[in-house]
Order: structure tokens, then sequence, then C-alpha cells
């Protein structure tokens, strides 16, 4: 059991946007119901159509949020990395989860009663605006997710992931090496494609030199050709 003083620490670190905005009562209440739970890869975090109950925060590892769609198959909504909040949307819309949450690899989180969170809100203006900010942020990138895998074509939709799994998770310490290890199913499901194109259009990538593949590890050779892809593909 991690002490009193030793969670505040972590806390303060891994809630260090909200931190700085509450009052010090505020940060007691959280202090003493912040719960720290740890998920195996593949675990789920909350399924769609749960109710919601928490505020979850990405202390370590990674997260993908999925819908299941049409014929079984799945949209991956979101990539998660440390420290993101997620969780709340539904809460605040008074209804049940529309997607499920995954642990994308062994993974920390933290998770503080919504009930709490919206007590505090009734108090404290800076924290109704910081989520203000957060959802219409997320709203945001959702329009224009919507908009990407609609239009663009598979060189485009394929080349946006590769970039926006570097932009989450960065690369290994080579400089080259994605950061994160992700089944082609997976990739796919990022895309908005069939897996077979999703293993198409990787070897189109790799023969023009743009990427190499080794088993689930990308790197990426010619990130500014990809990006262009990703931007006019």
């Amino acid at each position: 059991m991690i002490k009193k003083s030793t969670l505040e620490e972590v806390i303060s670190k891994d809630l260090a946007a909200i931190w700085t905005i509450l009052s010090p009562e505020e940060k007691r209440i959280v202090t003493d119901n912040f719960i720290i739970r740890k998920f195996k890869k593949n675990q789920i975090i909350y399924a769609e159509r749960d109710e919601p109950v928490y505020l979850w925060t990405l202390l370590e590892g990674k997260v993908k949020l999925m819908k299941d769609g049409m014929g079984g198959r799945q949209q991956i909504l979101r990539l998660y990395r440390p420290i993101q909040y997620f969780g709340y949307r539904a809460f605040f819309a008074h209804e049940p989860y529309v997607s499920s949450a995954v642990a994308f690899e062994a993974s920390t989180l933290g998770m503080l009663p919504m009930k709490l969170v919206t007590e505090m809100i009734d108090n404290n203006r800076k924290l109704a605006w910081f989520f203000i900010n957060e959802l219409s942020k997320n709203l945001g990138g959702s329009d224009t997710k919507i908009v990407n895998l609609t239009q663009k074509h598979l060189r485009g939709r394929l080349a946006e992931a590769l970039t926006v799994m570097l932009d989450h998770y960065g690369y290994e310490e080579d400089g080259e090496t994605l950061k994160i290890y992700m089944a082609r199913e997976d990739l796919a499901n990022l895309s908005n494609m069939t897996t077979s194109n999703a293993i198409r259009t990787l070897s189109t990538f790799v023969q023009e030199k743009i990427i190499t593949v080794d088993g689930r590890r990308i790197k990426i050779l010619d990130e500014e050709n990809l990006r262009n892809i990703s931007k006019f593909g």
C-alpha cells in the first residue's frame, strides 16, 4: 500500500494539469479518494454500455478507445498516452459509455469518483473550464478524424495513423522505431480499412523506403514524406 505522503507526490506529479487549480481542501479530497489500479495487456478498463463512475487517468502504459461496428469490425477512436484523462464525457452526458477502453499494454491507471469531481466543479470555476477545454479539444479532434477517415485514400489514412502513433508515443532511442508495437488488425482499425488493405499499404510504404517493418516494429525512414502523404493523401 502506498503511503499517503508518497501518494500525494504521485498525484501532484501525474495530475499536474488539474492539481495546480485545486484548493488545499480539494487536494485533500483527491488524495483521500484517488485509487491506483494496474491492468494487463488487452484487459478491458470499461466496456461499451457500462455506467460511467470514474475519471480515469493514464499514469503509465498505453490505452485505446474503441467501438464495435458493422459486421463485428472494430474502430479505434483514440489512443491515450500518459498523462491523459478520459471516461468522463458519458458521466457529464448522463448516459452509459458508447465505447470501450482497453489497455494496449500493461498499464497503470488512476481512478477518481466522478461524483467528487462534479462536487469540486460546482465550487471551482477553473476546474469547470479545464473540462470544457478538454471536451472542446476532443470534439474538434473527432470532427477532423471523421473527415479524414471518410475522404482520404488508403495511403493517406495509413500515413495519418502512423503519424498519430508517432505524435502520441514518439520514437525509441534509435530515433526511428515507433514506441508502440501495433498488430496489423489494430493498425487497420485505427485507419478505418481492412487488415488486408493495411498490409498492402504498409508494403507499398516499405517499397517506397518511407518505412521498414519487422513484425510489429515499424521504423520511420522518411518522416517528412509520411506527413505529406497524411496531409495530402
